[in-house]
């Protein structure tokens, strides 16, 4: 296994074991299996273990596994606090303890707010006094780390990153999200200010496992022999800026497979040639796509605030994915945002348009985004979900 470093030069492996997506008999965590797949990841030096308070059994499942194996002090512990459902103080304190309870421990090594989207979730939390709540949580050593997980959009990260001084953070990154969310700006960013970060959904939840055709072709065409998951981790690899890749695992030959990725590749790894396969493989995925976009920001920003490529992103992913998984995903990163960036807030002044190096119509492609990705049972739903998570 390989190692990268938090903050203060402790060793995190660049592999990070997912807790979300243990397997499950019925309704209940397969705790058998699991504590196979956790202690056989131990062993073999995998020490940042990734779960959150929302996640169904997984922080139960993992304290169980951690006391009944008597191997706690082998690893590191990062969860979630569902920021989104505080409304006071004693709120955060209660949902902690649960949490500790819940893991079977006396302190959690990276803790984080779970699923910021805007800077306006984290002045809510300030105003409930978290400033000072994590401060006492550190001098007790409760808490190791504070950091965030994040879900909007470049500009909106960067803001984040300062507004508080961070021991880390998770974002969403992989080849295909490259520029989009907190992206590659949004990474070297934090990295810039010393700020490790720890990515998920680097396969894009299985969509960079199940490549079209064409795209396997292609990659079995190069004779290095790489899997679709391997090429994918290793391109995360490849960036010095990231520290540790979660993966949820949850068979013994996932397990197998992706430590032996870990315990190959390196920053500066990638050849170019093996960095042109990977963008000959999105162009083969983004065939599919209804806009040309490219995410340059050129036609940004926009007067009226429309988060143009944002849309246009999610427009696209609903022809490249399931429709109802782009919807959901749309959903969760701009109608969570305090100002949102909807693409019916245009008013058709073309600003945007004069600036496009891919001459989109950009007035007409927002208003087919916008009829696409908000039809009436979405549009009243974001709003519901607006008026009780936003206050």
């Amino acid at each position: 296994m390989r190692y990268r470093t938090d903050r203060n030069g402790n060793p995190i492996s660049q592999l990070g074991y997912g807790c979300m997506r243990f397997s499950r008999k019925g309704n209940a965590i397969d705790y058998e299996k699991a504590e196979q797949e956790v202690l056989l990841a131990i062993r073999e030096g995998v020490n940042y273990f990734d779960t959150a308070y929302v996640y169904p059994g997984s922080e139960e499942c993992l304290g169980r596994i951690l006391a009944e194996n008597h191997c706690r002090d082998k690893v590191n512990i990062a969860t979630k606090l569902p920021q989104y459902l505080m409304r006071s103080e004693a709120a955060i304190d209660k949902t902690f303890r649960e949490e500790l309870s819940r893991l079977r421990t006396d302190h959690i090594d990276y803790y984080l707010m779970h699923m910021f989207t805007d800077l306006a979730e984290w002045e809510n939390l300030k105003r409930l006094g978290m400033e000072d709540w994590i401060r006492r949580q550190k001098e007790a050593g409760s808490i190791r780390n504070i950091g965030f997980s994040y879900h909007g959009e470049t500009e909106m990260f960067q803001k984040l990153l300062n507004a508080y001084d961070w021991d880390f953070c998770q974002i969403q990154y992989n080849y295909l999200d490259e520029h989009t969310q907190a992206g590659r700006r949004g990474l070297q960013t934090a990295a810039e200010k010393g700020i490790p970060v720890i990515i998920m959904e680097p396969l894009r939840g299985g969509k960079l496992v199940n490549l079209p055709e064409k795209a396997k072709e292609a990659l079995a065409a190069d004779s290095r022999g790489y899997t679709p998951a391997e090429l994918g981790l290793r391109w995360l690899y490849n960036q010095p800026e990231v520290t540790c890749v979660l993966s949820g695992m949850n068979s013994v030959d996932m397990v197998k497979e992706n430590i032996r990725v870990a315990s190959e590749a390196g920053p500066g790894d990638l050849t170019e040639e093996e960095l042109g396969i990977v963008e000959q493989i999105k162009t083969i995925i983004r065939e599919k796509e209804r806009v040309g976009c490219t995410g340059c920001r050129y036609c940004m920003p926009c007067p009226k605030g429309v988060d143009i490529p944002g849309n246009f992103y999610y427009y696209n992913l609903m022809y490249m994915e399931k429709k109802s998984s782009a919807r959901f995903e749309f959903a969760q990163n701009m109608g969570m945002r305090k100002e949102p960036g909807f693409a019916s807030q245009c008013v058709g002044c073309g600003k945007c348009e004069q600036h496009c190096p891919q001459h989109i119509s950009i007035r007409e492609k927002l208003k087919e985004a916008d009829r696409e990705l908000r039809p009436l049972p979405y549009k009243i739903g974001i709003n519901a979900a607006r008026k009780f998570m936003l206050h």
